[in-house]
């Protein structure tokens, strides 16, 4: 298994990854991915076993504490010197589900925030998630004014 940055090189596997892991209501096209990955690559980890990509995390930081759905379409709100590290998506390719990928990446974007000095991470999940996050544990904030994809989200945080 190996864990690296993302690139401008990774957007096609992205976009489709992205594609295979959420609703289309939800999901990340690939002209934000693209904006993504070119305003805080470092703020993206993939996951490849045997060279083969398979899962992936990113989001990025800010100074604000509360992740709102603007985040997800204005990269100028990332703050590299920001307290905050957001999660936007975490995707595990379904071929590679149930082999502790999703863990793996959370765990390493956790000691990514711890180096460099953040407050802690925050997230939105569905209801159905937010027992597996709190697994890692993630605070559950309550329902959230989020209304990416017409859902109800649940605003999770990990404070260090």
């Amino acid at each position: 298994m190996e864990i690296r940055f993302g690139s401008i090189d990774d957007l096609n596997i992205l976009t489709a990854a992205e594609a295979e892991c959420f609703p289309p209501s939800e999901r990340a096209g690939e002209d934000a991915i693209k904006a993504r990955l070119c305003a805080f690559p470092e703020h993206f980890l993939l996951l490849f076993e045997d060279g083969e990509f398979a899962a992936y995390i990113d989001g990025a930081v800010t100074a604000q504490s509360d992740l709102t759905d603007e985040m997800f379409k204005d990269t100028t709100l990332h703050t590299e010197g920001g307290s905050w590290q957001m999660i936007f998506g975490l995707g595990v390719k379904s071929r590679f589900r149930g082999k502790g990928y999703a863990a793996e990446l959370l765990k390493k974007f956790e000691e990514l925030a711890r180096i460099q000095n953040r407050l802690g991470l925050v997230l939105t999940c569905k209801p159905q998630l937010v027992n597996f996050y709190a697994g890692f544990g993630y605070d559950d904030e309550g329902i959230c004014s989020s209304t990416h994809g017409n859902a109800v989200w649940h605003q999770m945080r990990l404070k260090f």
